[in-house]
């Protein structure tokens, strides 16, 4: 089988975690996790599982000191039986968590929504991810899921979308990255197209983002991209640069991919071929960039590299 030469280095221990191994109850899938360092240097992953038997996921908060062995807490933080938005909180995966140090607090947003009434975001906030606030509704139809930036850029909260025709092939579903912002984080608008499918090769389906991580150069946006391949599709991770002041222009963007399914535990699982993440997490110090990532939505698995050497390759065009 052809090896396609990933740029990340995936952590020799992968898998961090397999769905065989939740420790309360036996579960069949695990989901890819949302995931955010704190100030004291914790890292702190939310990690959607399907236990057997059950319809619908739920949420649970993992955290680690070392980013690599993780305590896994017990009650989930979001599940569909304990909702403020019933009848529309049916699968609680995919989260995008923002720290946001001017706000003192992390922003969590996610998926909701349902095969009638299609896909719409969450936004809630938590200082302690022992609770989480729910704030609104932020995202109609179809918009999965928003990704706030950590900061205020001009004076308004600005984020990430992902628009696209639900139900249509992968070829019709328009699935392109979009930029809006927000006086209040409610209210959006000023819409901006940011970054189209088929910017490159592997990724002529549909494109999605992360939470953005500023640098000294730009923000680096780092995105799951889909490939049509002969049989099915293939879902790798890549990286973009965006202007610090004006967001929607791109100043970078990698050729290849950072990340794309080679090993059994990416290429065998529920659903095949993946590779995807919902975001990334920077060792201050050491400059290296952590990618948790779901691996064929079956198990999670680590990948590192330099952030600053993925900078240079967005504007470089490698």
């Amino acid at each position: 089988m052809p090896q396609y030469k990933s740029q990340l280095v995936r952590f020799a221990g992968n898998p961090l975690f397999r769905a065989e191994e939740f420790p309360y109850g036996i579960a069949d899938q695990v989901f890819n996790p949302g995931q955010v360092m704190t100030p004291d240097g914790r890292t702190i992953l939310l990690l959607s599982v399907l236990p057997r038997g059950e319809r619908l996921a739920r949420c649970h908060v993992a955290e680690s000191t070392d980013g690599i062995h993780f305590t896994i807490h017990e009650k989930p933080l979001f599940s569909a039986d304990d909702t403020a938005f019933p009848g529309l909180d049916n699968h609680p995966i995919d989260c995008r968590i923002t720290w946001f140090p001017a706000d003192d607090c992390y922003y969590i947003i996610r998926p909701g929504g349902d095969a009638d009434t299609g896909t719409i975001a969450f936004l809630y906030r938590t200082k302690d991810f022992l609770t989480a606030e729910p704030i609104e509704i932020v995202a109609m139809t179809h918009n999965r899921v928003p990704c706030l930036f950590p900061e205020k850029i001009n004076g308004q909260y600005v984020r990430l979308d992902r628009p696209y025709s639900a139900g249509a092939p992968y070829e019709k579903s328009f699935a392109n990255i979009w930029l809006s912002r927000s006086p209040d984080l409610i209210h959006w608008g000023e819409h901006r197209l940011v970054l189209r499918r088929n910017c490159t090769r592997w990724c002529n389906l549909k494109v999605g983002p992360t939470v953005p991580i500023r640098t000294e150069k730009g923000w680096l946006e780092i995105f799951h991209g889909v490939q049509q391949c002969f049989s099915s599709w293939r879902y790798s991770i890549g990286a973009v640069l965006l202007d610090l002041e004006n967001p929607e222009k791109v100043i970078g963007l990698m050729n290849s991919y950072l990340l794309t399914p080679e090993t059994d535990y990416e290429r065998f699982g529920v659903v095949p071929d993946v590779v995807f993440t919902t975001g990334a997490v920077v060792e201050p110090k050491s400059r290296e960039l952590r990618i948790y990532y779901g691996g064929a939505d079956t198990c999670v698995n680590l990948a590192t590299g330099n952030l600053d050497e993925i900078v240079e390759n967005c504007l470089k065009g490698i």
